[in-house]
């Protein structure tokens, strides 16, 4: 069968909507388990190259810059182009450097790696949630993010867990090899499989012509909703970013654990737990929006303000067993927000302009959010310990639902547009 973008939905079979989701699953898998190994290692890494808290703080900051700012231009390169070239050369390129990490033998050549793998997974996320929203239509569409969300929590364990591992046993190169390597030949794989369906088919929208970066951007962001959704973002993804990133040395120095088992403690509970609610959060977000345009948004509200309490507990508590069920209580809350933090903004961006609404939820979201977290948690723990600096984090997630509340309210009372050719807002109706 051609792959083209004249493939609609309706020409293949009905299952192959959620087969899309689980090829996706698997990409997905090694975007974070790639990012989230070097975490696991940061012990070796600080002994072997006699780094301090700042120069680890940063190495998590690189990703999270270069991610945010490629996001941008990443997500207006796709809405031009065939989604699955994005992906699946995403995946070629961030793998590559994930590889050549292992030859790497000081701080700035770590450095520029993490940089350099940011780049390489900006792509991924604009073009697959693009993807997704044109075989998944309103009444689906939370329920197939969701659970396609739940391989973010997967490969977080297995980058913690066996990135850990690895390092424990044949040191802490070995785990990029083998990750990076993994996730090329996953490509050779899927290449044959995926096809590109056509923009706009499951709502059946005409989209309009691409228009430049700026004016997207300027079109996107008339829409109140879109703009406090973005801020709830960049507040959700700082508070995730403090627990990848500084967990398994939290873990490491209060409660005296191996490397394998702190990546596997920080990173099990709190993403299992995730996984639960993102694919209730996805269930339950389908089922809101039947009701009410802002549904979505309400479901992401309960998230932020249920975990921010656990939060705090996290960061505070001397008990290893309270420690795990704050993560897995945080977790399951966490799960409710991820699952539709696309859906809720495609609830008001058209399909032409879905690509770019999502690279720029990623650079305002990893660029504020997750840029500074691993450093501002850095700073803050020089006062008031690791522990505190954590618990602090509660709040950020407290001003996130605020601005869901807000953004959910703001979408209630619009009307249904006629949707021209130049408008990218999307009809709520």
């Amino acid at each position: 069968m051609a792959d083209s973008e004249e493939l609609t939905p309706t020409r293949l079979q009905p299952s192959y909507r959620w087969q899309v989701v689980a090829m996706l699953w698997g990409i997905a898998f090694f975007n974070y388990a790639d990012r989230q190994a070097i975490f696991s290692v940061f012990p070796l890494l600080q002994k072997s190259m006699n780094l301090d808290n700042i120069q680890l703080g940063l190495l998590g900051s690189a990703f999270a810059w270069v991610y945010g700012l490629g996001a941008l231009f990443a997500g207006n390169i796709v809405d031009r182009v065939r989604r699955k070239t994005a992906i699946l050369g995403g995946l070629y390129a961030w793998s590559a450097i994930c590889v050549s990490t292992a030859a790497v033998s000081g701080f700035r050549g770590l450095f520029a790696m993490r940089a350099l793998e940011g780049m390489g997974e900006a792509f991924y996320f604009p073009a697959s949630m693009s993807l997704v929203s044109d075989y998944h239509g309103p009444a689906t569409r939370s329920r197939a993010i969701g659970i396609h969300q739940t391989s973010v929590y997967i490969g977080t364990i297995a980058g913690g867990f066996f990135a850990g591992l690895i390092g424990q046993h044949y040191g802490w190169r070995w785990s990029f090899v083998v990750f990076g390597g993994l996730g090329i030949l996953l490509g050779f794989v899927l290449s044959r499989w995926l096809r590109e369906p056509k923009r706009g088919e499951a709502e059946r929208i005409e989209v309009a012509a691409k228009l430049p970066l700026g004016e997207t951007m300027r079109a996107i962001l008339r829409q109140p909703a879109a703009v406090l959704l973005l801020g709830a973002f960049l507040c959700a993804n700082f508070v995730a970013v403090v627990l990848l990133t500084w967990m398994p040395k939290f873990l490491f120095d209060r409660f005296h654990m191996s490397l394998a088992m702190s990546g596997l403690t920080a990173t099990i509970y709190v993403q299992l737990a995730s996984m639960m609610g993102s694919v209730c959060g996805g269930w339950l977000a389908d089922r809101w929006r039947a009701r009410r345009h802002g549904g979505r948004m309400l479901v992401q509200m309960v998230g932020v303000f249920g975990g921010a309490p656990f939060v705090v507990l996290c960061g505070m508590t001397q008990s290893l067993t309270w420690l795990i069920v704050a993560l897995t209580v945080w977790g399951f809350f966490k799960g409710l927000y991820d699952a539709n933090i696309f859906a809720s903004v495609f609830d008001v961006i058209r399909p032409e302009a879905r690509g770019s609404a999502a690279g720029l939820m990623n650079t305002v979201g990893w660029l504020g959010g997750g840029g500074s977290a691993p450093i501002v948690i850095a700073w803050l723990a020089a006062a008031y310990g690791l522990g505190g600096a954590i618990a602090m984090a509660a709040a950020v997630y407290v001003i996130a639902g605020v601005l869901l509340l807000s953004a959910a309210r703001s979408v209630e009372t619009r009307t249904v547009p006629a949707g021209s050719a130049r408008e990218l807002a999307a009809p709520l109706g």
